[in-house]
């Protein structure tokens, strides 16, 4: 456990990927404060049952761990205006799971004496138990200002993941990698199994199952070799995941 602290933790955000780290701190032994409402009420009770649901300002002020997770068109305005309420609290911690942002985004909390944090692991969350699975042994870019890095490393570990240190100048690189990845994917699966669809062949989805996974396997090892060696493949890599 972070120390031998246990939190108390609110969740500011009822999507996918907020209720599963709160499920997952509250495994490393921490408490849940609240999460807020969100438009899936009964996914968000199988994963955090009997947490309570309380608006954003009332977790600020009562939890010892603020984790944001809504969306990145969001986040500015919610940090901005709960320190307009003055809700965040002097040593408290804020983390936002942002893969495009660093600490910077959370200022307005910072400025009222909230420690600033971000973690966002590298998983394509469902909003399901499942997810607690995926994050083991899975990796997370953690930025915060050095005297607190190792809070945030901690709690990186506290969920299930490795962390890898993503410096506030180069969250915009690696968010690009992420996007890159995922939305690739995503467009090529769709791509072939409907060629393959077309082709008569029934079940596309678990017909590419097992060259899907191979290739990107040969692919990863391939890139993971090109950045011990140095070459230019592997540079943005290295800054997020592969360190």
């Amino acid at each position: 456990m972070l120390g031998t602290s246990r939190l108390g933790i609110g969740i500011i955000g009822a999507g996918r990927v907020g209720p599963v780290i709160g499920a997952a701190l509250a495994g490393a032994g921490h408490a849940l404060v609240g999460v807020t409402a969100g438009a899936d009420s009964d996914r968000v009770e199988a994963v955090l049952p009997g947490v309570p649901v309380l608006e954003p300002a009332e977790i600020a002020r009562r939890s010892q761990l603020v984790v944001i997770a809504v969306p990145a068109d969001q986040l500015a305005g919610l940090v901005a205006g709960l320190a307009e309420m003055d809700a965040w609290q002097m040593g408290q911690l804020v983390l936002h799971t942002d893969p495009a942002q660093g600490v910077g985004i959370l200022a307005p909390a910072a400025a009222q004496g909230a420690i600033p944090l971000a973690v966002h692991p590298a998983i394509a969350f469902t909003g399901t138990s499942i997810d607690l699975r995926t994050l083991n042994g899975a990796f997370a870019a953690v930025t915060a200002p050095a005297p607190v890095l190792p809070i945030a490393q901690a709690l990186a570990v506290e969920l299930g993941c490795e962390p890898v240190v993503v410096a506030e100048e180069d969250r915009a690189a690696y968010a690009e990698a992420i996007a890159t990845a995922t939305e690739f994917s995503r467009s090529i699966v769709a791509q072939s199994t409907s060629l393959l669809a077309r082709a008569g062949v029934d079940n596309p989805g678990a017909y590419l199952f097992s060259l899907m996974h191979s290739t990107i396997d040969h692919a990863l090892a391939e890139a993971g070799a090109g950045a011990a060696t140095g070459s230019g493949a592997g540079d943005l890599g290295t800054t997020t995941i592969d360190e």
